[in-house]
C-alpha cells in the first residue's frame, strides 16, 4: 500500500470517529515512516513498508477507538517541544501555553529587578512537565540566560508514575547532549518531588504554576465518554485533600471544579515568597470564582484568555 492509499483508507476509516481524521492520519504517517509533511508529499506514491504498514494499521484501529494520536505515538508537540506522554498524564493542550508564555515574562522581570538572585520556581501538579520544563529551555535558549544563573525549578505532582514522565522529559529535553559538567549544573536546577499539593515542600518559591484538576466532576464523565483514557485524577477538581469527593458546608458534593484549586490557594500563602507571583490555569467556567477567591484571601488577581479568548490562566500576586 502506498503512502496516499494509506491516508485516505486512514482518513474514511477515522471520519466515523475522529474529529481531525487527515490531521490523525499524517502524524500517524511521519511518526511510523519518520518523514516531515513535505516528504510525505513528495513520496506520496511509495510503498509502505510491511512492519510499518501493520504498526499504522493498529495505529487506526486504536484511534478508532477514541485513544488521542499522542498516546498512539507517545509523543505530543506543546511550544515547540516534543514531550513523552502516557495515560497516566495528560496531554498538553495549546492553551497552556498561554501560561508559558506569562511564566517567562514574569521570570526574566524578577531577574532583571534581582540581578545575582537564584529565582525557584514551583511546577505544582507538573504531570508531563510540559510546563516547567518548557519555561526552562525557553530561558536556556531563547532568553540566553547562563547555566548558572537559571532559577532552580521543582516539579510536583501527587502521582509518581507522572513524575517519572516529567523526569523523561527533562532527560530528554534539558540534559540530552550536554557535557557531563553541564549536566551536573543543570541536575542541580532541577527537583522531582511527589506530594500532595504542597504537603512535602518546605521551601518558598518565587514564581509558582500550576495547571492542577480543575474540571467539574459531573463533566469528567462525559469527557471520558471518548476513549481518550486521559487520567481521571488529573482531570476531577472536586476532590479533597483526602481524595474522596469534596462537600461544602453543608456536606452536599461539590460540582464546580474548585475544590483543589481553593486548597492550593490557601496553603500557597506560606510557600509563596514576598512579591511573589502564582499563575494558575482554570477552566473559562471558573477562572473568574478562582479570581474572587484569591483575592477574597489577600491576593491581588488578574485573569489572562486563551487562545480562543476565553479566560484562563489566573495570575495571583
Amino acid at each position: 500500500m502506498t503512502i496516499l492509499e494509506f491516508k485516505k483508507q486512514c482518513i474514511s476509516t477515522l471520519s466515523k470517529t475522529s474529529p481531525s481524521p487527515s490531521l490523525d492520519a499524517e502524524v500517524l504517517l511521519e511518526y511510523a515512516l519518520k518523514l516531515s509533511k513535505t516528504q510525505l508529499l513528495l513520496n506520496s506514491n511509495k510503498e509502505i513498508p510491511g512492519e510499518q504498514l501493520s504498526w499504522l494499521n493498529d495505529a487506526v484501529q486504536k484511534r478508532s477507538t477514541g485513544l488521542p494520536v499522542a498516546y498512539i505515538t507517545g509523543i505530543k508537540e506543546f511550544y515547540g517541544y516534543d514531550f513523552f506522554v502516557s495515560p497516566k498524564v495528560l496531554i498538553p493542550k495549546p492553551d497552556t501555553e498561554i501560561l508559558v508564555d506569562r511564566a517567562i515574562e514574569i521570570i526574566i522581570e524578577k531577574i532583571d529587578a534581582h540581578p545575582g538572585k537564584i529565582l525557584s520556581v514551583l511546577d505544582l501538579c507538573t504531570g508531563s512537565g510540559c510546563i516547567g520544563l518548557s519555561v526552562l529551555k525557553n530561558l536556556m535558549e531563547k532568553v540566553h540566560i547562563e547555566p548558572c544563573s537559571l532559577p532552580k525549578f521543582t516539579l510536583t505532582d501527587i502521582s509518581q508514575d507522572a513524575l517519572e514522565i516529567a523526569r523523561k522529559n527533562a532527560d530528554h529535553l534539558i540534559l540530552q547532549g550536554k557535557s557531563q559538567t553541564q549536566k551536573n549544573l543543570l541536575e542541580s536546577k532541577l527537583s522531582f518531588i511527589q506530594s500532595n499539593l504542597f504537603e512535602q515542600l518546605n521551601y518558598e518559591y518565587d514564581v509558582i504554576l500550576s495547571n492542577p484538576p480543575y474540571i467539574p466532576h459531573s463533566m469528567v464523565d462525559d469527557l471520558l465518554k471518548d476513549g481518550r483514557n486521559e487520567p481521571r485524577l488529573a482531570l476531577d477538581g472536586d476532590i479533597n485533600l483526602f481524595g474522596n469527593r469534596a462537600t461544602d458546608k453543608d456536606g452536599n458534593e461539590k460540582d464546580d471544579g474548585l475544590s483543589i484549586i481553593q486548597n492550593l490557594i490557601l496553603q500557597s500563602k506560606a510557600a509563596l515568597c514576598p512579591m511573589g507571583t502564582i499563575l494558575i490555569e482554570t477552566g473559562e467556567y471558573n477562572a473568574e470564582q478562582t479570581a474572587a477567591f484569591a483575592k477574597h484571601n489577600g491576593y491581588q488577581t488578574r485573569i489572562h484568555r486563551d487562545l480562543e479568548g476565553q479566560f484562563r490562566v489566573v495570575e495571583m500576586n
